[in-house]
């Protein structure tokens, strides 16, 4: 199987890659702190991090702190998975040249 089978379209956009990068290193991130990582407007991370939740690749929990409403990430074991690949393949590509 060619090594650009595993890259993973999902992974396709910058945002989507931090947001996962991000996740893969901490148990969980909240809105605001992945905005602020990133540098992204609200409305660019709430569209990258629905692409990620309709794959099933990341979780969504909404809870309110105080009266705060509070909106945290985390990778599921398939967004692991398929994150790993992709990064995978991606050094694969880049150390066959």
């Amino acid at each position: 199987m060619s090594i650009i089978n595993n890259i993973n379209k999902v992974f396709d956009h910058r945002i989507r890659l931090g947001i996962m990068s991000v996740l893969m290193v901490n148990e969980y991130a909240d809105f605001n702190t992945l905005k602020e990582l990133l540098e992204v407007t609200d409305g660019n991370l709430a569209s990258h991090t629905k692409a990620l939740e309709t794959a099933d690749y990341i979780k969504v929990e909404k809870q309110f702190i105080g009266r705060k409403p509070n909106t945290r990430y985390s990778t599921t074991k398939l967004g692991a998975f398929e994150f790993k690949n992709h990064i995978d393949a991606l050094e694969k590509l880049i150390n066959k040249q």
